[in-house]
């Protein structure tokens, strides 16, 4: 079994470590110190990075632990050819330890931003999906962000979501402005509110979940996301 620990990160980022043993995987690294010095106390050894997009708020970190772990196997799509080492395509699948990795596309918050479900039970989605949000569709393709969702939509309830940043309460608070009532949304609400009281992320939550709390992953057609993405951007 895998286990997956969460580094915080910058302001609110996730640095995500993905653990067989005493192996690891390094998900969107945007600081090196804080995971060579999870490394060391732990007795971990890193065995690849998996970049999701371009966005120095994740990929800050690759030279210098490439520096210290100059064998490391940097996985990326093309958006990130400066620094990965084996390039992927959306559907194309590899395999990390005994585990089938599956490569999403997940454009629109960035041209080639992809994301990676492991064992179809684990997504790490970067930005392109958040517990109760979405990124923001800086490259104005708001088709490609939608389609994006209808992928993570289609995926199976019990796939759990780790996202790349601590964005759940602000994101709660525009889900709660946009949708109707409801005793999930107002549970998970409290939930997050008390998680993050204790300085505990909420993450990570699940595909299940987002369906039912997360205005975008709700939204029936473009016309209606775009509308969703436009308002929060100005929330």
């Amino acid at each position: 079994m895998l286990k997956i620990t969460p580094i915080p990160a910058l302001s609110d980022n996730y640095i995500w470590l993905i653990q067989h043993q005493n192996e690891v995987v390094i998900v969107d690294p945007s600081e090196a110190k804080k995971v060579l010095d999870c490394l060391a106390k732990n007795q971990l050894n890193p065995t690849a990075i998996l970049l999701t997009h371009h966005h120095r708020d994740h990929t800050e970190g690759v030279p210098e632990l490439l520096s210290y772990h100059p064998s490391l196997a940097v996985y990326g799509s093309s958006e990130v050819s400066e620094l990965a080492t084996r390039l992927v395509e959306p559907e194309e699948h590899f395999s990390l330890w005994e585990y089938d990795v599956r490569v999403i596309e997940s454009a629109g918050h960035t041209e080639k931003h992809i994301s990676y479900l492991v064992d179809n039970r684990w997504l790490f989605c970067g930005d392109a999906l958040f517990s109760g949000g979405c990124g923001r569709v800086f490259t104005g393709n708001y088709q490609a962000q939608f389609d994006t969702l209808q992928r993570f939509n289609a995926l199976p309830d019990w796939v759990e979501v780790y996202a790349g940043h601590e964005y759940t309460q602000s994101n709660l608070k525009f889900a709660q402005a946009v949708m109707p009532n409801s005793c999930v949304l107002f549970e998970y609400q409290e939930r997050v509110d008390i998680l993050r009281s204790h300085h505990k992320p909420t993450l990570p939550s699940t595909i299940g979940i987002e369906k039912q709390i997360n205005p975008f992953l709700r939204a029936e057609n473009l016309e209606k996301f775009i509308q969703l993405r436009q308002q929060k951007d100005n929330f």
